[in-house]
C-alpha cells in the first residue's frame, strides 16, 4: 500500500518505550503505526488530538485489556513525529507524561530552527 504520510522518531524515548515491550505489543504497534502511514483519513481509534494542548496527538495502542499511548505531531501534514509512548493504567492520561512530550514537541522545534539557521542535519533519527 502506498504511503500518504511517513512515521519518524524524535530522540531516543519512543525507541526505549519500544523495544521494553513484549513481542505481540510491537507488531500491534508497528500495525497502528502503518495504519498511520497509509491511511488518509485516520479513524479516532488510532489517532486523536490531546484537547488542550498546541498539536499533540496520542497514538492509541489496545491489545487485550492493555492500553499503550504514544504521544506524536504533525511536522506539516505528512510528517508524523513519535515523542514517547508509556502503558496507560488509569482513565486519565497523566499530565506529566503530557508535559514531557510537549517539551519533546518543542525541542523538535528549536532543534529545527537550528538546523535551518546553522545547517545541522542531526533531527531525524529514523
Amino acid at each position: 500500500m502506498k504511503k500518504v504520510r511517513e512515521v519518524i522518531t524524535y530522540k531516543e524515548h519512543f525507541d526505549k518505550f519500544f523495544v521494553k515491550q513484549p513481542q505481540k505489543v510491537r507488531d500491534k504497534i508497528i500495525k497502528v503505526l502503518d495504519i498511520i502511514e497509509q491511511i488518509d483519513r485516520i479513524p479516532s481509534t488510532y489517532l486523536k488530538y490531546i484537547e488542550g494542548t498546541n498539536g499533540l496527538f496520542e497514538v492509541r495502542i489496545q491489545l487485550a485489556n492493555n492500553i499503550f499511548r504514544i504521544f506524536c505531531f504533525f511536522d506539516g501534514g505528512k510528517l508524523v513525529v513519535l515523542l514517547s509512548g508509556f502503558q496507560k493504567k488509569t482513565q486519565k492520561t497523566p499530565a506529566g507524561e503530557i508535559k514531557k512530550a510537549e517539551r519533546l514537541m518543542t525541542e523538535y522545534y528549536e532543534e529545527k530552527i537550528k538546523e535551518v539557521q546553522y545547517g545541522n542535519k542531526n533531527i531525524r533519527s529514523n
